[in-house]
């Protein structure tokens, strides 16, 4: 598919989200970018998008809302007339050490079950524009490498797990129009309160010896975009980092 004249519909649109739109806006896709609290994000990436000459709209939506979300995509369809693109990059990463069942559900209902909810509110939309769709989740490296590897992350391991399965399931159901994938980012960003030690552990046990950075993840979005021979597959973008 290419994404020029395209729709694109972004949830999660701050940090690394904000460089994925960006890439899109630059290729000529129209964008609708879903925000909770990070309004100020997304009327970043919005002007930025409308600087590279496309159009974009800000939309505010709980993404653990049905409601919400149905109502995002419908004003979506208004404003373009179409989805052609969904990114669910809306997302928790908690650290629950001892987790209860708040913990739990918060992550499963953060992670995956929004991502279905979106899912499978603009998949009737993309089927009936007759061009198909793509559809992009966000798992993580460690499930889709297949062990947990950190200790306290119960909930949050499982969620991304059931992206996976998501994508995989979805993939089957709505082939052949609609393309179904996930990315699963690996050491792309440094969080903000990480120690010089830490740093230098996470750089010793990732192969390629860097973060990747959020470009990296724009590439690997903007390649499942434009294929249109892949579909229920998990792309890990970790430099390697699931090798050890």
């Amino acid at each position: 598919m290419d994404p020029k004249g395209k729709v694109a519909l972004v949830t999660g649109g701050a940090r690394i989200g904000q460089v994925v739109a960006h890439s899109l806006a630059t290729r000529g896709c129209n964008l609708a970018l879903v925000y909770r609290s990070s309004r100020e994000a997304a009327d970043a990436t919005a002007r930025a998008a409308n600087s590279a000459g496309v159009r974009a709209i800000t939309i505010r939506a709980d993404a653990v809302d049905e409601d919400q979300i149905s109502e995002a995509v419908k004003e979506t369809r208004e404003a373009f007339g179409h989805i052609d693109i969904l990114l669910n990059m809306a997302s928790i990463y908690l650290h629950t050490p001892n987790p209860n069942e708040a913990d739990w559900s918060h992550n499963i209902d953060a992670n995956a079950r929004s991502a279905f909810l979106f899912s499978t509110n603009v998949a009737p939309i993309m089927k009936q524009g007759g061009s198909g769709g793509r559809i992009i989740n966000f798992a993580d490296w460690l499930p889709a490498s297949g062990r947990p590897h950190y200790r306290g992350y119960v909930p949050y391991y499982a969620s991304k797990a059931a992206v996976l399965a998501l994508t995989e399931s979805l993939a089957l159901e709505l082939a052949p129009e609609v393309l179904v994938n996930a990315v699963a980012p690996g050491p792309v960003l440094a969080p903000p309160d990480l120690t010089p030690n830490e740093n230098d552990e996470v750089i010793a046990a990732t192969p390629l010896r860097r973060w990747g950075g959020a470009l990296e993840i724009a590439k690997a979005v903007l390649f499942l975009v434009e294929t249109d021979f892949v579909t229920g597959e998990c792309l890990r973008v970790d430099g390697g980092r699931h090798l050890y």
